[in-house]
């Protein structure tokens, strides 16, 4: 069993998603943050 207490809640760096199919034309450009929360653990029990 273990406690934790929330610190705080944040956003990782973003992430580039870049598609793309040769000789197609084709081409999709997408960013990303993931959501994180910062947690610290207080008791284990």
């Amino acid at each position: 069993k273990v406690t934790a207490k929330v610190l705080e809640h944040l956003k990782d760096e973003k992430v580039i998603v870049f598609k793309k199919k040769r000789r197609k034309g084709y081409k999709k450009k997408q960013g990303h943050r993931q959501e994180l929360t910062r947690i610290e653990i207080t008791k284990i029990v």
